[in-house]
């Protein structure tokens, strides 16, 4: 008798399927009908950001510049055995272009 009850009580994949499938439809059918009753300007949620998109990307402008002026320091501060400072002369980047386009 155990085998018969488990068996009425395991459902097939199919089975499982279409209650799914049944459950789904009343769901949409329920938020369908309450938003019917609801009036307009109740259903509009407009989600409030706390940093505009604009100031987010003025702010990773601005980290990326940062980071850029750090690494030319470490690089050629660290690595490159000169002063950090030294990054920001105008004759360092000189030198640095003549390097590249050397002929």
């Amino acid at each position: 008798m155990d085998q018969k009850e488990t068996k009425t009580k395991s459902l097939t994949r199919e089975e499982l399927r279409k209650t799914q499938k049944n459950k789904a439809k009343e769901q949409h059918e329920e938020t369908a009908q309450t938003r019917e009753t609801k009036p307009k300007k109740q259903r509009l949620k407009w989600r409030i950001r706390l940093i505009p998109i604009w100031l987010r990307l003025i702010i990773i402008l601005a980290i990326m510049i940062v980071a850029a002026v750090a690494g030319a320091m470490v690089g050629y501060g660290i690595l490159g055995g000169g002063s950090p400072m030294d990054v920001f002369n105008r004759e360092t980047w000189q030198h640095i272009i003549d390097l590249v386009q050397k002929d």
